[in-house]
């Protein structure tokens, strides 16, 4: 009679995709992640340099620079992963990938590894930004601040679709 009250949500749980202190998206030192014009989400500062897939889903992109990724939840929720600030100019060098476009992920695999050191003293920051890319599909996002986060383990955010 009425389909629209018939309508099932879907929901996607976004796990931490690096071990890290978890901070607002607002405190990213760069006005493209901290003004949300990507799209919102939340960062971490990381505290080891390996990087996994926060839910289960699909690798829709990865940088040839290797600084960041795309990915998209069975939700179809889409996400990308900027590992610091400034990494673009490193052209790959500290990073190592694990997976390629088009490659199927469950929670918690490798995605890429990144050497944190060598970030820390060739780019701006180590912060990574995980932002939500299609934000128009989420009607709501609770984030999780101020928690130290393991990677694959700590759920930080959740949305409804």
């Amino acid at each position: 009679m009425f389909p629209f009250f018939h309508k099932k949500r879907k929901e996607e749980h976004i796990f931490a995709p690096v071990r890290g202190e978890v901070v607002a998206i607002e405190d990213v030192p760069d006005p493209i992640f901290s003004e949300k014009m990507i799209g919102d989400g939340l960062a971490i500062k990381p505290s080891d340099g390996h990087l996994v897939s926060p839910f289960d889903g699909e690798v829709i992109q990865v940088f040839p620079t290797k600084h960041a990724i795309g990915l998209r939840g069975e939700s179809g929720l889409e996400l990308l992963i900027h590992i610091g600030l400034e990494t673009v100019s490193l052209n790959g060098e500290g990073f190592k990938t694990a997976v390629q476009a088009g490659d199927q992920v469950k929670k918690g695999a490798p995605l890429l590894t990144f050497n944190l050191a060598f970030i820390k003293e060739n780019a701006a920051d180590t912060i990574t930004s995980i932002v939500i890319t299609n934000g128009e599909i989420v009607k709501s996002l609770d984030k999780k601040t101020g928690i130290e986060a393991v990677a694959g383990k700590t759920e930080i955010m959740w949305a409804t679709i």
